[in-house]
């Protein structure tokens, strides 16, 4: 799949994407449930892989986040 996107719509996607995946490692450490808990880490891992994409193509100098 390729999605264009202006330099404005990138930056505010990897800042969205910055927040979410913080507010996920939060979540993930509060979640009882086994099975939960294994898909909120999948969903994060997806996450990180588009973040990484994204900063790296083009997006400017942002170093992908580092919040496990």
């Amino acid at each position: 799949m390729h999605i264009e996107l202006t330099e404005a719509q990138a930056t505010t996607l990897l800042d969205m994407l910055d927040l979410h995946l913080g507010n996920m490692s939060t979540e993930i450490a509060a979640t009882d449930n086994p099975g939960y808990r294994r898909g909120l880490r999948e969903r994060r891992d997806h996450l990180r892989f588009v973040r990484t994409a994204l900063a790296g193509a083009g997006t400017g100098d942002r170093a992908p986040t580092t919040s496990s």
